[in-house]
């Protein structure tokens, strides 16, 4: 996205996963380069030991909190299609933004956008029942709330339906299908490591709106955030590598969410 003439992006990463004595990432580090965290809320990842602190730390760094709601999935990470009723699902989204939105405002900040997880937001690209599903939860909880999610998908189109505010994103270190979908993990290539080409590829989804998708073909993209997984090995530099190559452009990074 642009603000007066200079390309603009948000950088966002999924912090808070780390589950008792198990530690996931490094999230303060994350925390001193991107602009919003999305803070897992209990049902995929995170405790709310570990959810507070995430919060805490978001707050002493000035990074936009968002609630990351999944699938009730802790063993798979969230990770696994579950066929979950509509009606259930959204309750387990109200839920966990609720659960979330307790422990941020007591670290001194607030839950200010939601961007579903892991198999869930690969299912609400197509999936109409559950899109629908974790909409209503958003509408009826907040409906100033805005939603991250992929470009194309059933659940920003039903989202801006809403009247929801709709926010696109992009991965940094994701591979993309020629239909400008996510290449499950499953596949080989679906994740990407060296930290110069995940730049190069950031820089050129911002100002040229265009990646390479697995196939070696070109595919459009519009993003007002990028995301760079906190779980990814190496995610640290790559994160600063990111950051780096957009600054060094003249990009401006600010978060596209009010806390």
């Amino acid at each position: 996205m642009t603000v007066t003439g200079t390309p603009t992006v948000d950088l966002n990463s999924d912090l808070g996963e780390s589950f008792s004595r198990w530690t996931l990432g490094d999230d303060e580090a994350l925390l001193g380069v991107v602009t919003s965290a999305n803070v897992a809320c209990g049902f995929h990842a995170g405790d709310p030991t570990v959810l507070r602190r995430t919060c805490e730390l978001a707050a002493e760094h000035g990074v936009v909190v968002g609630a990351q709601v999944g699938y009730r999935d802790l063993p798979g990470f969230g990770r696994r299609f579950i066929d979950v009723a509509p009606a259930e699902l959204t309750n387990d989204v109200l839920y966990q933004i609720g659960a979330l939105e307790a422990l941020a405002r007591v670290a001194g900040t607030r839950v200010a956008y939601v961007k579903p997880h892991g198999a869930l937001y690969n299912a609400i690209v197509h999936h109409e029942a559950q899109a629908a599903a974790v909409v209503d939860a958003v509408r009826r909880y907040d409906p100033a709330l805005p939603v991250l999610g992929l470009p194309g998908s059933r659940f920003l189109a039903l989202a801006a339906d809403a009247g929801l505010t709709v926010r696109t994103e992009a991965f940094a270190d994701r591979a993309y299908t020629p239909e400008g979908t996510l290449v499950p993990r499953s596949e080989p290539r679906s994740v990407l490591h060296d930290a110069d080409q995940i730049a190069r590829r950031c820089l050129r989804m911002v100002t040229a709106g265009r990646v390479e998708a697995v196939d070696g073909s070109t595919i459009a993209i519009d993003a007002a955030s990028i995301c760079v997984h906190g779980d990814t090995p190496g995610a640290v530099a790559i994160a600063r590598r990111v950051r780096a190559e957009l600054t060094g452009a003249g990009v401006r990074i600010a978060p596209f969410a009010r806390s």
